[in-house]
């Protein structure tokens, strides 16, 4: 049998290029690869993965045979595909292939197709930075198709161009004369080796050196494996493992935790969601977050449209009109009309369409996008229409409290009212607050689920299809949930919002923090900010910037905290500007911010936390640009500081000498070592920042 063993010669988070997807055949193997990891299936007895490799490192990652998949038919668990018969599930020999068997009750493997990537779903893909990456992804897609009399399963794998990644879903289809109840099924399911030996209990394994993720996700905003769909389970039957108690986590399994619960008429097919399998290379952890950032903006590239937003909170049409002169003056580019601004979007009334559009024709003729906010499930409508608890029967006790159901007749009539609102009036944003965050419904009488077991599955796709119908007509989505594979542009960066009303000066040191701490998994235009220009949570006048022109050293701290992150933040207040001098502030920032926006939108290098006492400090790579890196450093004392910063080049691309200038004029030059790391000396006035762009 085949099986890959070659390693990478170039660094893929450098340059990508050379590693390009394909679909390798033999008389008993199929291979997906692209040169940096490949998944081998053995067609023997019946079909099985035998060997998942990164071939960077050339670590293997399976120990022992699983089926394909499996799903739960009528109660009955029927595997699909799969060996058995190993006789030691430490490791996994090719010699023994031959002699394994296929599982009791599984669906036979039957053939394969090959062929492109193929889009989850539309993507108006219009946006300036989202340009640079194709819809959908690059590369190559493999369907095995497993069935019997009653009941076809398809497997389908994708792998895409540059990166080290898997995905996976399955499509069951009801091949009977009959109706069927899918109850459950799993999508993936690894036995991997285990990644520490330890003869005693632990509380906190390590785990294998990948990322695991999938666009059921929900309830959170970070894009990692710590979701309701990844667990990590032990194997009984593994008796050789040095756990005495039989107890270390050895296998991964992709499967919801809820349900879906659904019935599938004869003829008919329900697909799973789709799990992404990340395998990393190292266990640096500056790489392997590169490696996530450059997943998620494989993945989802609409999460690199990053427009500069002012957070408007009033609906008066001559504070609205002003607003949007200021934006388009300032170089900001969209005004969203705040929660506590008085904007009703589930109302479709003539008179408030026509009182939205205005507002919409009006930036537009700007050259400024529009949009507003929405509450959805963290808000009581009333019983007959609320999520009803499982445990008590009765509304309430849900993930924010009280919560509607997406699938009772409000919430039908709910996202009817928001596809007309935006259609109609031709906003360009929805800011969607409290989206669904997997509450299950015990009703029985709401119109869109039959039951406990299918609500979780069937609201989560309403709000799914929705957010899907805003990425194909290219509305954009300010969500605070993971939703970023289902079409969401943006989420929360990650911050306590009462720290909002702290004093200005400890603002900026949390903010800061969360922005460094925020961009480990999260690319700098996926997460926003916040700028509390009006009270926010309390705080008072100490808390806040208006008036603008009394606080201007605070006013520009702020934008060149977030600006200079690549990450935008929501200005909430009712203008941009009060003076000239206050103008001058925005317009300034917001040009430099667009001079070096590329770069700035650019991967981060975490160089120091901020700690409130010394420089803080970040770089931004991009080796595919003229300027390769750009460092930014933050000063939060009240006194002139200098210190040596240590400047990890590695990812600009740059192998021999690196040039850097300071507020693109002093010069200084690097010859690079080994590791490409300089030491640059820094002086920093009192509360400011200084910044270096290299080449």
């Amino acid at each position: 049998m085949l099986l890959m063993t070659t390693t990478a010669q170039t660094d893929w988070l450098i340059d990508p290029t050379p590693y390009r997807s394909k679909i390798a055949v033999t008389r008993d193997t199929i291979t997906l690869t692209n040169g940096l990891v490949s998944r081998t299936f053995y067609n023997g007895a019946n079909f099985a993965t035998v060997s998942l490799q990164d071939l960077t490192s050339g670590e293997e990652f399976v120990r022992a045979t699983t089926p394909e998949a499996t799903v739960t038919i009528d109660g009955k668990e029927v595997p699909v595909g799969g060996l058995d018969g190993q006789p030691d599930l430490a490791y996994l020999k090719p010699e023994w292939l031959p002699d394994l068997k296929s599982p009791d009750g599984a669906l036979k493997f039957v053939t394969f197709h090959a062929g492109k990537t193929v889009a989850r779903f539309a993507y108006d893909n219009h946006a300036r930075r989202a340009e640079d990456h194709p819809w959908p992804p690059e590369g190559a897609r493999l369907t095995l198709t497993f069935a019997n009399d009653a009941l076809s399963v398809d497997v389908i794998y994708e792998i895409y161009n540059g990166l080290p990644l898997i995905s996976k879903r399955i499509v069951t289809t009801n091949k009977s004369g009959k109706p069927v109840t899918l109850d459950q099924f799993t999508i993936e399911q690894i036995a991997f080796p285990e990644t520490e030996s330890s003869v005693d209990e632990k509380h906190n394994w390590r785990r294998p050196d990948w990322t695991v993720f999938t666009d059921f996700s929900f309830g959170g905003m970070s894009p990692n494996d710590d979701n309701n769909n990844v667990e990590y389970l032990t194997d009984k039957n593994y008796t050789t493992q040095v756990n005495y108690n039989l107890q270390t986590p050895v296998v991964m399994r992709v499967r919801p935790k809820y349900g879906p619960g659904v019935p599938i008429e004869p003829g008919k097919s329900v697909s799973s969601f789709t799990s992404f399998l990340l395998l990393h290379d190292s266990t640096d952890r500056e790489r392997n977050s590169l490696a996530l950032r450059k997943a998620m903006r494989t993945l989802a590239p609409w999460t690199t449209e990053s427009p500069i937003m002012l957070h408007l909170t009033s609906t008066d049409p001559a504070t609205v009109q002003e607003a949007i002169d200021q934006a388009a003056d300032c170089g900001f580019e969209m005004v969203i009309l705040s929660f506590g601004s008085g904007l009703n979007m589930e109302d479709v009334s003539p008179e408030n369409i026509a009182k939205y559009k205005g507002f919409a024709d009006y930036a537009h003729s700007k050259g400024v996008q529009i949009g507003g906010y929405s509450l959805l499930a963290s808000r009581h409508i009333d019983d007959a229409n609320d999520a009803i608890n499982p445990e008590t029967g009765k509304p309430g006790g849900m993930r924010f409290g009280y919560s509607p159901c997406l699938l009772s007749q409000w919430g039908i009539d709910y996202f009817d009212h928001i596809k007309t609102f935006i259609s109609e009036t031709g906003f360009d944003l929805l800011e969607h607050d409290g989206s669904y965050p997997g509450d299950r419904c015990a009703s029985t009488t709401h119109p869109g689920h039959k039951g406990l077991a299918d609500s979780q599955w069937r609201q989560f796709w309403e709000i799914a299809d929705f957010y899907h119908w805003c990425r194909a007509t290219g509305v954009y989505l300010n969500v605070p949930d993971t939703y970023f594979l289902q079409g969401s542009n943006k989420t929360g960066m990650g911050y306590r919002e009462t720290n909002w009303s702290l004093p200005r000066a400890q603002q900026h040191i949390h903010a800061r923090q969360n922005l460094y701490d925020g961009t480990w998994d999260k690319p700098p235009t996926m997460g926003w900010m916040f700028v509390p220009l009006v009270q926010y949570h309390g705080g008072g006048a100490a808390a806040t910037i208006e008036p603008l022109k009394d606080h201007l050293a605070d006013y520009k701290q702020h934008l060149y905290n977030n600006l200079g992150y690549g990450a935008q933040a929501c200005y909430r207040g009712p203008r941009l500007y009060d003076s000239p001098e206050t103008e001058k502030v925005v317009k300034d920032a917001v040009s430099w911010f667009k001079k070096y926006r590329d770069i700035l939108e650019s991967d981060v290098i975490h160089v120091r936390r901020p700690d409130g006492r010394r420089l803080d400090a970040i770089l931004h790579v991009n080796p595919t640009l003229e300027t390769k890196g750009m460092l930014m450093v933050y000063n939060p004392t009240d006194e002139e500081l200098s210190d040596t910063i240590r400047v990890p080049l590695y990812y600009t691309g740059l192998t021999d000498k690196a040039r850097f200038y300071r507020s693109d004029k002093d010069e200084t030059d690097f010859d690079l070592g080994m590791d490409s790391t300089v030491e640059v000396d820094v002086t920093v006035e009192p509360r400011s920042f200084a910044w270096f762009t290299v080449k």
